[in-house]
């Protein structure tokens, strides 16, 4: 497999990902809202995750139950690295499942961990046959282009949703008050004065809030 077949499937795992989202969210609210970081319609944390299961679990093709098991634990430790990852770069805690069972530090739950298990099985035996013989039967030339105009969209979209997301960075350093709440309101309310892509990201994160990284300097003259 050529490098630019697997960007392809990671490119279409992130849109298929970021449709899922679109359309439990649409079911919970009724209206559409632009899933993930990025301006696009994909959700890279998709794509990552079927890309490391099919890399690793190809060889379990024939044992589901191995499929299932490995595919909770890759994407439960992706999903968690990344939580982890975004909360100390953008000290803001993106997504929470502090509320559901069994999850750990809020940031993974046992809920999301079967799903995404049972998506390795469909990933690894009936998606990615499908997906290599469509790419594998296109001519290289069709390929290379494909892959050229998609990794600009998606690199051009990285920079500008980074520039977005370093601005919510830049304004939750302005708050040094030992009160977490309040902060969260002040930084929401910066994003909602910013600019229209700055503000898709409360619609896209509904549970935002901001982390409280300062508080040794509460009793700091």
């Amino acid at each position: 497999m050529t490098l630019q077949i697997f960007f392809l499937v990671f490119i279409t795992y992130s849109f298929l990902g970021w449709c899922i989202e679109v359309i439990l969210k649409y079911i919970q609210t009724k209206r559409f809202i632009n899933r993930g970081f990025l301006i696009g319609p994909y959700c890279p944390i998709y794509g990552w995750g079927a890309l490391l299961m099919t890399i690793l679990l190809q060889k379990y093709n024939n044992d589901p139950v191995a499929l299932l098991a490995l595919g909770m634990i890759i994407c439960a430790i992706l999903e968690y690295f990344t939580s982890y990852v975004l909360e100390k770069i953008f000290k803001a805690r993106w997504w929470d499942y502090s509320d559901k069972k069994f999850n750990i530090d809020g940031r993974i739950c046992l809920n999301t961990m079967i799903l995404f298990g049972i998506g390795g099985i469909l990933i690894v035996r009936y998606i990615n046959p499908f997906l290599f013989g469509l790419y594998n039967n296109m001519n290289s030339m069709t390929i290379n282009v494909i892959t050229l105009i998609l990794f600009l969209i998606f690199l051009i979209d990285n920079i500008i949703s980074f520039n977005v997301l370093s601005s919510v960075r830049k304004n939750n350093k302005l708050l040094l008050k030992d009160n977490t709440e309040e902060m969260s309101k002040k930084v929401i309310e910066k994003i909602k004065s910013s600019g229209i892509l700055a503000k898709r990201l409360l619609f896209a994160f509904p549970n935002f809030h901001h982390i409280e990284n300062v508080r040794f300097k509460k009793n700091k003259p």
